[in-house]
């Protein structure tokens, strides 16, 4: 266990904002929610050893971002929808090692509304979270949804204006810098969870904690 983070203990946020009452919550799912991470290494690492890339830096690059977007950046014009299609079904397929972080559960049946915000597909989402025994939420923003995935801000704000929050009166939940980036630009507090990156490059958090339970129990409504 870390050190408690000196903002985490104070009573609010940024600007005297009281972040554990969001109105709303946003929620990443991978790193997040559930434990994907291995799941995850086994896709992109297949697809690494295709393309003669190393696999740690591969699947480290494509943490956080919708799997298309990481393919344009890695593979020829004409071989991406292949490739995207390949990683997607390997994923998909490899959905029921995934589990549920402790505390995923109570949040999602908490009486504060939850969106989930996630740069994977909705099959994808779908089947992870039934793979982890977690409910579907009323709202799901997934790659399918968006033009500009994380570390664009569009994905937090299309949550938020699903849910009819507005963006400042949420709380977002990440891992990930990219997620991290995204919903500060939508405008909204972040806490973020020592899952899957070094703490190093979660500073752009507004709070950073070792577990999403440690979240969870600070939550008030």
């Amino acid at each position: 266990m870390g050190e408690p983070d000196p903002i985490a203990a104070a009573p609010g946020g940024p600007g005297g904002a009281d972040i554990w009452a969001p109105a709303a919550i946003l929620a990443d799912l991978d790193g997040t929610l559930v434990d994907s991470v291995a799941s995850s290494a086994r896709a992109w690492g297949a697809f690494a050893r295709r393309r003669g890339l190393g696999e740690g830096e591969t699947h480290r690059f494509a943490m956080g971002r919708p799997t298309r977007e990481t393919v344009a950046l890695l593979v020829p014009a004409g071989e991406r929808d292949a490739e995207q299609a390949r990683i997607d079904r390997d994923e998909v397929d490899d959905a029921g090692t995934v589990v549920a972080y402790p505390g995923a559960a109570k949040l999602l049946a908490g009486p504060i509304p939850v969106a989930v915000v996630t740069s994977g597909s909705t099959e994808l989402a779908t089947v992870r979270l039934r793979g982890a025994g977690l409910p579907l939420p009323a709202v799901m923003i997934t790659a399918d949804q968006v033009a500009k995935g994380k570390p664009d801000p569009e994905p937090f704000l299309l949550g938020a204006r699903a849910l009819g929050v507005e963006p400042g009166r949420c709380l977002a939940l990440e891992d990930a810098p990219a997620g991290i980036e995204s919903a500060r630009a939508a405008g909204m507090p972040v806490v973020a969870v020592r899952t899957s990156h070094p703490e190093d490059e979660l500073r752009g958090a507004t709070v950073i904690l070792d577990s999403l339970a440690e979240a969870v129990a600070r939550l008030r409504r």
